[in-house]
């Protein structure tokens, strides 16, 4: 799945680790994640996509 989390992640000027501790995962969730090694679970897309102010599809796409 492709997403932009690390373009939004940067322009709200969050670290990794801030923004894993704001949805409650670790740094390299969110570095694999953005690396899209990894896909989120429903409850963390939502949680990210609340974090953002936006919708689950604003994030990530189907590749």
């Amino acid at each position: 799945m492709n997403n932009d989390l690390r373009e939004r992640r940067e322009a709200a000027e969050l670290s990794q680790a801030e923004l894993a501790a704001a949805v409650d995962v670790t740094r390299q969730t969110i570095n694999a994640i953005e690396r899209e090694r990894y896909d989120p679970s429903l409850e963390l897309a939502f949680a990210l996509a609340e974090h953002f102010g936006c919708r689950i599809e604003d994030i990530f796409t189907p590749e």
